[in-house]
Parts: C-alpha cells; structure tokens; sequence
C-alpha cells in the first residue's frame, strides 16, 4: 500500500534539509578560503628561505613545509565535517628508497593527500600551477618540476630520484577523463628507466566528483566526502617504455574496475 504523507508534514521536512546544504556551501567555501590563506602563507615564507639559505637545504625545508601544510589543512577538513581521508597505507612509503609514485588521479586534492604524507617527495607539476600566484612560490621553493619542456622535466625528475626522493608523477598527465582510468602517457617509464628505479603505483578512490575533470569550483557536494588511499604492484625499473606503459595501464584499469569512484568526467552537479 503506498502511503502519501499529508501536505501539512512536508514543511518541516523541507526546513531541515535546507540547512544541511547551506551548512555543506558554506564548508566548501570556508575550505577554499581556508586554502588560500594557506597558500599566501607559505608564499610569505618562501621568498625569504630561497632567497637566504642553500638551496639543498631551503629544497629540503620547502618539502617538509609542504607536507605540514598539506597535513593540517586535510586535519582542518576533517574536523569541520567535509571530508575523511584514509591515507595510513602512505605512511609504508615514507622511509623507503627512491621511486616513481604513480597513482590515479580522480580529483585536485590527490597531490595534496599524498604530499602530506612523504615529506622529501618531487612533484611534476602543470606549468601553470608552478608559475601561479598561489602555488608557485612554495611549488619553487620545494623543488618541484615543471611539465614542459619534456627533456628538462625528465632530466630533473631523474636528478631528484638519483639523490633519493620520491618524484610523484600522475601517469594519465590531467586529472581522471574516464572512467576508471585515463589513457597514459609514457614519462613514467621514461623516466622510471632512465632513474633505474622502481614504479610503485596508488589508487586514490573517492565516492564523489568533488574537483574532478569537468566539475565546476561553485558545485557543493555531498559531504562528508570519503577518500582512501591503497598501494598498488611496485614494478621493477622498466626496460621498454612503450611496453611498460601498456602494462600499468592494464593494470590500473583491472585494479579500478570495481573501486569507489565516480563516473569521469563529472557532467552535472549531484542533486
């Protein structure tokens, strides 16, 4: 027997659920107020360091900066209510020895979850991001790579594992276009060859579109968001480029065929 509540009853309904969704804007906003305080922060910080001190050791510091950062603001979205991250199968990585970290790349706070994690870790990084206002000084500051031109990416990537660092590279080059994966290009593998070290790979799952390819900065998403983070095969230094690039995207679309992530790219604000 279907039941149809009294009109009467769907008002308070309605004065419940209003609040909700403010209260999910109004996080949204905050954490992105929140961000940009951050960045300008930490912008007011690096010119001094680069400007003052060595630069192996304002590169070292810039990193450590970084991942305090990184940490506190994904604490920040924890404690307001946005946002849970499961990020503890990071922490494996941490000590261990020079590598290409090479995960998925559903959403803009992907680097954020693992840079808060690995403390002396490269990031190749869009052009755009590295020269911008927001990002760039703290993105100069820790060293970390341009993605053009590519000779030059590939030679900095390979100096920086060559001393030791993890150099985080998202293998599909832009954030997630289909699901699950996104075609892949082969600096991975070039540059994973040319280090000779290791590949290890991340999956970064996530129930919701929140600043994947095609969502828009004014959508509020559904909140609390839930993110995890797992680790994926470690493959040994490649031999053959082109044949390496077929396998891990083979790999990556078997391992996230059946995982937590939304359809990509993101079309529609959810209602």
């Amino acid at each position: 027997m279907d039941y149809k509540p009294h009109a009467l009853l769907e008002e308070p309904l309605k004065i419940h659920v209003r609040p909700t969704r403010l209260h999910e804007s109004f996080r949204m906003y905050l954490g992105y107020l929140v961000l940009g305080l951050i960045c300008l922060s930490v912008t007011l910080l690096a010119f001094p360091m680069r400007a003052l001190l060595p630069r192996a050791l304002s590169k070292r510091l810039g990193r450590r900066l970084v991942t305090h950062t990184t940490r506190g603001y994904l604490h920040f979205l924890t404690r307001m209510g946005a946002c849970r991250f499961d990020l503890s199968a990071l922490d494996e990585l941490r000590d261990g020895p020079a590598m290409v970290i090479a995960p998925n790349h559903p959403c803009l706070l992907d680097a954020v979850m693992i840079l808060s994690r690995l403390p002396d870790a490269a990031c190749i990084m869009k052009a755009e991001l590295v020269n911008s206002v927001f990002f760039g000084a703290g993105a100069r500051l820790a060293g970390y790579i341009r993605n053009t031109p590519l000779r030059t990416m590939v030679q900095l990537g390979v100096d920086d594992l060559g001393r030791g660092s993890h150099l985080l590279l998202f293998p599909e080059g832009t954030r997630t276009t289909r699901f699950p994966i996104g075609a892949l290009q082969g600096t991975t593998g070039l540059i994973a060859k040319k280090a000779g070290v290791p590949v290890q790979t991340v999956f970064i799952e996530t129930d919701s579109g929140f600043l994947g390819k095609g969502w828009s900065l004014l959508w509020t998403p559904k909140m609390p968001i839930t993110y995890r983070v797992r680790l994926g095969r470690r493959f040994d230094p490649p031999r053959d480029t082109a044949q390496f690039v077929c396998e891990l995207e083979h790999y990556f679309q078997s391992e996230l065929a059946h995982a937590q992530l939304p359809d990509f790219p993101v079309k529609a604000q959810p209602a």
